[in-house]
């Protein structure tokens, strides 16, 4: 799901950025104007979440793998404009720390996760729920984020001069129908869970408490330590087509950083690598989440 630098061209890619930077510093904005500083933690919590849950790989079809990308899971818990900005403080950890998507492809993600993606789950939900049926609402957010976000990937290499063949650009959509069908079910049954612990979670941060905070962290925690352990090694869609139409070997990095592909690679023991890169990543999201949050508030304060 993340592009990496080297498969959309100049113009693309830095359209997207241009486009991207302002759309974020306007949800900032709106942010700073409706945040309450106790819903502060929430944010963290929420972005420290993502990212451990981004880390673990399951099973689709045809030798690939997915993720929950946590689109909808962010709208549904945080509100939209601060979905996109969390969601936004990820993929930039992603990107500079992780190797994982590209650092001039940064802006081309943003626009299809953060922005495309929470687009997209909360018109689901707001239309679906006024209807009476919240829960299939929910569920249709969560597939449709990822169906949208990968489907504007895929445009985004299109208009780059990529040429995808008809037969792989179908499996291509039906692998991110899949892993959205995934992302649905996954999503309703976090909120469900996450609903449990508190009923009034889902868009209501002041009336979070710490402990369903603090069950929730700890739930990254697991996740980064222990859930690597089981994770899909297959590639995800993305990759699966790089690799189908000879696009793989146009991928580059910027920068070399020593947690690249999520192992601390001053660590021998692969597990250990693994997980002590997951255990900073959770701890660097929480903190980039933390820090935007107090920031806006304050602002708003002063």
């Amino acid at each position: 799901m993340h592009i990496p630098d080297g498969f959309l061209s100049t113009p693309i890619w830095a359209g997207l950025g241009a486009a991207s930077l302002p759309a974020v510093g306007v949800l900032a904005r709106r942010v700073q104007r409706e945040l309450a500083e106790s819903a502060v933690p929430r944010l963290g919590v929420m972005g420290a979440f993502v990212f451990a849950a981004q880390m673990i790989n399951f099973p689709l079809a045809a030798g690939t793998s997915g993720h929950l990308v946590g689109s909808a899971l962010l709208t549904y818990t945080l509100g939209p404009a601060s979905a996109a900005l969390v969601m936004s403080a990820v993929l930039i950890l992603q990107a500079l720390v992780f190797q994982d998507g590209g650092i001039l492809a940064l802006g081309a993600n943003i626009f299809n996760m953060a922005l495309g993606g929470v687009l997209a789950a909360h018109l689901s939900y707001q239309y679906l729920a006024r209807s009476g049926i919240r829960g299939v609402g929910i569920f249709a957010g969560g597939a449709l984020s990822v169906f949208v976000a990968g489907a504007l990937a895929l445009a985004e290499l299109g208009l780059s001069g990529v040429r995808i063949p008809t037969a792989i650009l179908g499996v291509s959509l039906s692998l991110l129908a899949l892993n959205g069908l995934v992302e649905g079910a996954l999503t309703l049954l976090l909120l469900r869970l996450l609903e449990g612990l508190n009923p009034r979670w889902v868009q209501m941060p002041e009336a979070v408490s710490r402990p369903a905070l603090g069950i929730l962290l700890i739930g990254g925690v697991l996740l980064v330590t222990g859930g690597v352990l089981v994770a899909s090694t297959a590639p995800d869609s993305l990759e699966w087509l790089a690799e189908e139409i000879g696009l793989a070997e146009r991928a580059r990095n910027l920068l070399e950083t020593p947690l690249a592909d999520y192992q601390a690679r001053f660590i021998a023991w692969p597990w250990l690598a693994q997980a002590a890169a997951g255990l900073a990543g959770l701890a660097a999201a929480f903190a980039a989440s933390v820090a935007i949050g107090r920031a806006l508030a304050r602002r708003r304060r002063g």
